[in-house]
């Protein structure tokens, strides 16, 4: 797998355009890796709606969680699904709309500067082996194409917008993800 840094896609990731993204700031320098992790509705995954969320298609009528967000307009540059199954819905050279009010060491609307990668699951159980594994496969390619991205600029949701966001939550293994990339760096 490797990226065409010039559109800034994955050439063995299937590719679906989000409408959530714009460009970046002239000169934005892309320096962080943001992990999130989702679930719609809630605790259940699998069903495609994180995918219809991200191209702005969910059928708020499906759910009724999904009306307390009708107008939601979010996007990620990356998802991997409990499969470790991954979809790319914005090049990395545009900006993603995934991280919203944020802030991290001293720098706001870590948009401008970050790639956000969403896992399914939730706060509540751990993420699965095969994610780890795709996670980490990415984060290096990453940071072989990035080289502003060092692994204390890959951080959590919970860690640019504390007190509103959790995510990727007290389960996400932040050491196993090390384990994974210290074996393959």
């Amino acid at each position: 797998m490797n990226i065409d840094a010039e559109i800034g896609l994955f050439d063995a990731v299937p590719y679906i355009p989000s409408p959530h993204c714009d460009e970046r700031p002239k000169n934005a320098l892309i320096d962080m890796i943001l992990i999130h992790g989702i679930s719609l509705p809630p605790g259940e995954f699998g069903n495609g709606m994180i995918e219809n969320l991200f191209l702005g298609q969910l059928d708020t009528s499906l759910h009724p969680y999904f009306q307390s967000i009708p107008s939601l307009k979010v996007s990620s540059h990356l998802f991997i699904n409990r499969q470790g199954l991954m979809v790319q819905f914005v090049p990395m050279i545009k900006r993603a709309w995934h991280a919203g009010a944020s802030e991290f060491q001293g720098r706001s609307r870590c948009n401008d500067f970050s790639i956000g990668i969403e896992l399914e699951g939730t706060d509540e159980m751990p993420y699965e082996k095969i994610q780890y594994a795709q996670l980490s496969r990415i984060v290096r390619l990453l940071m072989k194409n990035y080289a502003s991205i060092s692994r204390d600029r890959i951080v959590g949701h919970s860690d640019v917008a504390p007190g509103r966001k959790t995510d990727p939550g007290p389960f996400f293994d932040w050491n196993y993800l090390d384990q994974l990339l210290y074996r393959l760096l």
